[in-house]
């Protein structure tokens, strides 16, 4: 089938959660046989190098951009409160990506049209107008469960109230919106719950974050035991909260303890506060050219998330990289997994210390659970069957369309 897959930020490089879920999608269609036309948005907080893309991936996928300026205005966002709009999602609103996608639309014809994550929702009117695809919304989460969750977590009173004030705004506008869509890609089978309780119409089908795990089969085998990591887009306010949270609250009890132990936090766009900081034994790599070899150069990976929804790509990789996670509740949700078994969870500061400590204590029982985890992510994640399914989903959507 011909697909125009609509991207949020570009697939290329697949370095965070987001662009590797996206690049997974694109290579399950492209495994599959499908025409694929890839356009992206090229925002001000991830612009996109186009002579940095391999000229294989942009042949194949036939890669173009439309800019999009993400800087927050005060005033909008101020006024935006007093309208029954959701900022959130009104700031990918851009002429000229809404100028890519109509000249895209009126040079070719498409049979399914992916919206990769709600933020592309604004450009259904176009769609609708020009095109005759079945349009799919690919659920990475569902966004206003993230918001929410940080809002109850953040403790100053104003910045509290706004952003309760923002996550209802964008709650309406994600169910106002749910029966716009044909189709309904979740990431999880709790999401697709939600999306069927809310009485979406489309056709839904659970569709987890897949990885060609042959390709990422373990390559390195000197892993540093004396280094805790943490590798995850750092722009992202959960990973923020997170991190902060673990660095405040758990890391100086731990380093007490194990002084031989280093915490070594990766991923791109690291907060200046976050680089300032002197914790001991704190370690910042920033971003790292292959996140797969990082992964395999060390042995427990922190997750420490309490606002979220969909899932964790990342925890899913250090999983097939036979890391030890150590997550909480939320972290974990969505992967198809037994606690205690494949990674260990911990929801408070002493539960982390406890977990932390019993990797430690028992290294060949932590590395059990990491061999248990790369081999469930082989079986229960592996991109060919998960690209098989895709394409039975087009097929029947397109029967349902044409019927």
């Amino acid at each position: 089938m011909r697909v125009l897959q609509l991207c949020n930020k570009s697939p290329w490089p697949p370095v965070e959660g987001g662009s590797i879920a996206m690049k997974a999608m694109t290579d399950s269609m492209l495994t599959q046989g499908h025409v694929v036309k890839v356009l992206a948005m090229s925002t001000s907080k991830c612009p996109v190098k186009t002579e940095d893309i391999p000229d294989d991936f942009k042949e194949k996928t036939r890669f173009s951009t439309g800019k999009v300026d993400l800087r927050v205005r005060p005033v909008k966002a101020f006024f935006s409160l007093f309208k029954r709009n959701s900022y959130i999602v009104k700031r990918f609103e851009s002429d000229d990506f809404r100028n890519a996608l109509r000249n895209t639309l009126l040079a070719r014809q498409f049979d399914i049209i992916i919206l990769e994550t709600l933020y592309l929702t604004p450009y259904l009117e176009d769609i609708r107008e020009m095109s005759n695809a079945a349009v799919v919304l690919r659920s990475h989460n569902v966004e206003h469960k993230i918001w929410k969750r940080y809002a109850a977590n953040t403790r100053a009173p104003l910045k509290k109230w706004y952003l309760k004030k923002l996550s209802k705004e964008l709650e309406r506008y994600e169910k106002n919106h749910i029966n716009d869509y044909d189709g309904i890609l979740p990431i999880t089978s709790i999401d697709k719950d939600f999306y069927e309780n809310q009485g979406a119409r489309g056709l839904i089908m659970a569709h987890p974050f897949a990885l060609d795990t042959k390709k990422h089969q373990q390559r390195s085998t000197n892993r540093d035991n004396s280094c805790l990591f943490h590798l995850g887009s750092m722009d992202w306010l959960p990973n923020q909260e997170g991190i902060s949270w673990f660095l405040d609250k758990v890391w100086h009890n731990v380093k007490r303890q194990h002084p031989q132990l280093n915490f070594c936090l990766a991923g791109r766009n690291i907060p200046l506060e976050m680089m300032r900081r002197r914790d001991p034994g704190l370690i910042i790599d920033g971003e790292v050219p292959d996140a797969h070899n990082y992964m395999q150069s060390k042995n427990i990976m922190i997750v420490p998330l309490f606002s979220g929804s969909g899932i964790r790509i990342k925890i899913v990789e250090g999983m097939l990289n036979k890391n030890v996670i150590i997550t909480t509740t939320v972290g974990a949700e969505g992967i198809d997994c037994e606690p205690g078994k494949h990674l260990l969870i911990a929801n408070n500061e002493t539960e982390f210390e406890e977990k932390i400590n019993w990797c430690m204590e028992n290294p060949s029982e932590a590395r059990q659970i990491g061999e248990a985890a790369s081999t469930l992510v082989s079986e229960k994640y592996d991109m060919k069957e998960s690209a098989l399914r895709l394409t039975q989903y087009f097929q029947q959507l397109k029967n349902t369309q044409d019927s």
